[in-house]
């Protein structure tokens, strides 16, 4: 691969990534992944192995011989006497334990016969997103706990979940849906009836199953004990409308896996706030620093602000962290400083949002799509450097990346007397295939004529994947843009279409049940 020319290397990446050449190039042996021993060791003295000469053999085998490995890594670090540990590993590792659970969620579901190629991508790409986190975590508390010998990177789970996101990336994939004709109302299809009718109704006359009130004039005063006792009211996976009134609720609210379907429902804008201060300055993981965080799917929020007051001298503080595949944030707002809101995996969806922050304050591993969003920057500390995202793609086969549509990128009230004295950058790799895009966004006089930034040295230059398209505004001219081998301006609508709400989300089959205005392509 390092052979290849940068651009044609950047095409074959987009191709790749996007699973256009997948189906045509079938991966039907160990020798053909991108670990070929860890792949032999799985599946030798395998008896399903003699039988799997069709690729979807192959790469179920992969995922069981992956799923069983995992399973047995997590069975013997959760009996692990960690007693001996200082508190900043046992916080990472705690991270770790969970982060392994939702592994085992996303393997079984990739292995279920009703999960189409695409959904298993996006799975399988979230369990690689849970493997850097767990390393992370322990880097952020300055703690390795021997990781490197750890019983999850003896497994070779990074590597065999590399492995078959490759195999599976590889499947055929179903005939591409065409450009469906939108409802009346403008929603995409994956948005239920039952859902849109929720969002396009004032909260007034909504029937919610539970009412949070701080005046005590609802079911419950705080949003942790309406999502508590949802688990326990609810039966099936039915849409669960919590209703939030206004009010300042300083709480950490957890949505958990088994959570799914919730819709939470606000006043509006600063009107109904969460607010927390977690960060990793003070003992958090980044991933455990959300003062919302949320992985049931389905999630919808509407009308909410989410926020973090640390502050910048605390570093790394989110707002809100979404894991919910399938999840919708609709006229809400997310404030903080740097790390602000964590797109950490699966798909989602912004819509009509605010987004506040200094350094990569969107960043994380799904597949997010951006639309009618106002993103301002703030004031960050002397000496700081701002970046609106990062984006943590590790491996070239996972298929999520940032997509900012129609948006609008400025500065703050508390940046714009004093934007001149501080750079601003559009993004920034935090891995090695960091993937994002700006199209037909307005990008203000505060953005660098250089655009993006390095994250160290040379580190992902020719593997990343940075492009902007049609975007306007002082900040939009790309002449004195980088010359990475990696970053790029897009001249087509096709290639752009590819990272639209209908061809990068496949918005358009699930979105309009939840009744969120969406617009389906450029």
């Amino acid at each position: 691969m390092a052979m290849l020319s940068a651009h044609f290397f950047s095409l074959f990446l987009l191709l790749v990534v996007m699973g256009v050449t997948g189906s045509g190039d079938p991966i039907l042996s160990c020798s053909q992944t991108p670990y070929p021993q860890v792949c032999s060791s799985m599946v030798s003295g395998v008896p399903l192995f003699a039988q799997s000469e069709t690729q979807s053999g192959f790469r179920d085998l992969l995922l069981q011989t992956t799923l069983d490995r995992t399973l047995l890594a997590h069975k013997h670090a959760s009996a692990m006497n960690l007693a001996p540990l200082d508190e900043p590993a046992k916080a990472a590792w705690a991270d770790c334990l969970e982060l392994f659970e939702d592994t085992i969620g996303h393997l079984n579901r990739s292995l279920g016969h009703s999960s189409s190629a695409e959904d298993a991508q996006t799975w399988l790409s979230a369990a690689m997103a849970n493997q850097q986190t767990c390393k992370n975590g322990f880097a952020e508390l300055g703690t390795s706990f021997l990781f490197t010998s750890s019983l999850f990177m003896a497994n070779n789970i990074s590597e065999s979940l590399s492995n078959s996101l490759a195999v599976n990336n590889a499947m055929p994939r179903g005939k591409a849906p065409g450009n469906r004709r939108l409802l009346s109302q403008g929603f995409p299809g994956w948005v239920k009836a039952a859902d849109r009718k929720l969002l396009q109704s004032s909260s007034s006359t909504i029937k919610a199953n539970l009412v949070v009130a701080k005046d005590g004039s609802g079911d419950y005063k705080t949003i942790s004990e309406a999502v508590a006792a949802s688990a326990k009211l609810r039966s099936g996976t039915s849409r669960f409308v919590i209703l939030v009134k206004s009010g300042i609720y300083n709480e950490n609210v957890v949505i958990t896996n088994s959570m799914k379907n919730i819709m939470m429902i606000g006043d509006g804008m600063d009107a109904t706030v969460v607010t927390g201060s977690k960060n990793v300055q003070d003992g958090s993981t980044t991933f455990r620093s959300a003062t919302f965080a949320v992985s049931g799917g389905g999630f919808i929020a509407r009308d909410m602000t989410f926020q973090n007051t640390a502050g910048p001298q605390k570093h790394q503080a989110v707002a809100l962290r979404s894991g919910s595949d399938l999840s919708v944030f609709y006229r809400c707002s997310f404030k903080g400083y740097q790390d602000t809101l964590y797109v950490y995996s699966q798909r989602q969806f912004y819509r009509n949002c605010d987004i506040y922050g200094t350094v990569d304050f969107i960043f994380g591993d799904a597949v997010v799509v951006f639309q009618s969003c106002n993103i301002y920057v703030r004031k960050p500390m002397s000496g700081q450097q701002n970046t609106v995202t990062a984006q943590g793609r590790t491996d070239h086969n996972e298929n999520t990346g940032i997509s900012i549509h129609n948006s609008i990128v400025t500065a703050a009230s508390d940046l714009r007397p004093v934007q001149g004295s501080f750079k601003t950058y559009l993004g920034r790799p935090w891995q090695k295939y960091s993937r994002t895009v700006f199209m037909k966004t307005s990008l203000d006089s505060l953005i660098n004529p250089a655009g993006w930034l390095e994250w160290s040295g040379s580190f992902g230059l020719s593997t990343l994947y940075y492009a902007e398209y049609m975007n306007t505004g002082a900040g939009a001219d790309t002449s004195k843009r980088v010359n990475w081998p990696g970053y790029h301006v897009i001249a087509s609508s096709s290639e752009a279409s590819k990272f639209t709400v209908g061809g990068f989300l496949s918005g358009d089959s699930w979105i309009p049940a939840t009744g969120v205005p969406f617009s389906f392509g450029l």
